[in-house]
């Protein structure tokens, strides 16, 4: 069935927002850019006007009363430094015919061509002062210069009055752009607002009408009817929550009915595991080994398998008791692989660690066992030439960490990732994981029995390759007195 297109409370804000922010900004940043534009426009005529005026008395008092001072003998040419205040002006034209547009520029193109002119008479009275001309002929020249500069006072003045001109017509539209950005900023602020409104009574409506179906539905749950769910809602979000919600409700469904069974399962549990242990197979090959030990005239070896298999069954049963110290599990388990070596005796070698330190120390009974088992037929018989099984227990503060490796066949990459699925997965049924010949019986049985016992997320530890495998948990340290009451102890005799 194809879910109909959601509303999502997030993406719909965020639309909102940006649809409320572009209406909001065009005409800022619009008015913004024309503003700016304009004010640059005004300031350059403002800075143009001030160069401009500061050339006026240059040209127009300054120069012809420094050539007057060399006429009438004060000074000399090169001492007026009139060259030096031509080529300033000139410069400053220059530049203010390259920036200039318009009006402004006409008056300007005038000055600078009639700088020209001035110029031509300062170079004659510089050559009349050099070749002695008639102080008299000197002075004219020089009311000529000042005429001249006049002149080019004037067209100073013309170019300052076209510029303030085009500052006040810059100012003029810069106003009008001011008045019709703000008048678009109402006209969308208004826009904005009416779409808001609309957006938001949208998207309340649609969440008010999933939260009446998620209460609804919620009500009915928890009111024992687990069979309702929730079906599909507008609103993304909320359709999240109302998966979340159905997959509780069957959850829920699954895990009572999973209660009923697990009760009835873990006595079984406990029952399979001691029966586990008691191997038929196991007893018979052991006595046939005993009497074949017999009859070939090995009383020693009689007497030792004999009491292997007597500590085996005793400490198996341990009078019913659920813990037992370290130093018997690891001497049930050494009796296990004393009588194995007996029958597999070209195939199989071991060892058992027994640490000192751990007499007071109690664990759960038959963790060991079904691993070294595992270990024997599924690694060791497997491998040509057979194998090493090695029993390790190590303390690490408060924990102890046990671990059984073998250098048996290994398993493939495959193999090992079905293995640790199984052991993590909760749905693996007990009566299929606890049923003896099942691939990884003892593994779960004794995952099982470490995760309920010592109340732990995880169990085993697995760890295969060519060159064998090692099997691990951790369990932490508990002494008899530790030990809750109600939970029955060997004293390990």
């Amino acid at each position: 069935m194809t879910r109909i297109r959601m509303t999502s409370i997030v993406r719909q804000v965020r639309h909102s927002v940006r649809t409320i922010a572009l209406l909001m900004l065009l005409p800022v940043i619009a008015g913004l850019v024309t503003t700016l534009l304009y004010s640059n426009q005004y300031q350059a005529m403002i800075r143009r006007m001030d160069r401009a005026a500061e050339l006026k008395p240059m040209v127009e008092t300054t120069l012809a009363e420094n050539l007057f001072s060399v006429a009438a003998g004060r000074s000399t040419f090169a001492e007026s430094g009139a060259e030096a205040l031509i080529s300033r002006v000139d410069q400053t034209m220059d530049e203010l015919l390259n920036e200039t547009v318009g009006g402004g520029h006409l008056q300007m193109t005038v000055a600078r061509r009639t700088m020209d002119t001035m110029e031509q008479y300062v170079l004659k009275i510089r050559d009349g002062m050099r070749d002695g001309t008639p102080i008299d002929e000197i002075e004219k020249m020089v009311d000529e210069v000042r005429d001249v500069g006049r002149l080019v006072a004037d067209m100073v003045d013309a170019f300052i009055t076209r510029e303030i001109e085009g500052a006040n017509e810059a100012s003029s539209r810069l106003t009008r752009v001011v008045f019709i950005s703000a008048g678009a900023e109402v006209l969308l602020l208004i826009i904005a607002l009416l779409y808001t409104r609309f957006a938001m009574n949208r998207l309340t409506g649609n969440i008010r009408a999933a939260l009446s179906t998620l209460e609804n539905t919620v009500r009915r749950i928890t009111e024992g009817d687990l069979q309702g769910r929730i079906s599909d809602l507008d609103v993304e979000e909320l359709q999240e929550l109302a998966d979340h919600i159905n997959r509780m409700a069957e959850r829920l469904e699954a895990l009572i009915e999973e209660t009923g069974r697990t009760q009835k399962h873990l006595a079984k549990a406990e029952l399979r595991t001691l029966q586990a242990q008691i191997n038929p197979h196991f007893l018979y090959n052991t006595l046939d080994t005993i009497v074949w030990q017999a009859e070939s005239g090995r009383g020693e070896e009689v007497v030792r398998l004999t009491r292997s298999l007597s500590d085996f069954f005793r400490i198996s049963l341990s009078s019913g008791a659920d813990w037992i110290p370290v130093e018997q599990e690891l001497k049930h388990v050494s009796a296990y692989l004393s009588i194995q070596q007996t029958r597999y005796r070209d195939i199989l070698r071991y060892e058992v660690e027994s640490p000192e330190g751990l007499e007071n120390v109690y664990m759960l009974k038959l963790l060991l066992q079904p691993l070294v088992e595992n270990a024997l037929y599924h690694g060791i018989k497997e491998k040509r030439g057979g194998g090493r099984i090695t029993v390790r227990v190590r303390t690490e503060g408060a924990l102890l960490r046990f671990s059984v490796t073998d250098t048996g066949k290994g398993m493939t990459a495959e193999q090992l990732r079905q293995l640790r699925e199984m052991l993590r997965n909760e749905k693996v049924t007990p009566q299929a994981a606890l049923e003896p010949g099942h691939f990884g019986f003892g593994l779960r049985n004794v995952d099982m029995r470490i995760r309920l016992y010592y109340e732990k997320q995880n169990g085993l530890t697995l760890q295969s390759g060519p060159e064998g495998t090692e099997v691990s948990f951790v369990i932490p340290v508990r002494t008899g007195e530790e030990i809750k009451h109600d939970e029955s102890l060997s004293g390990g005799r």
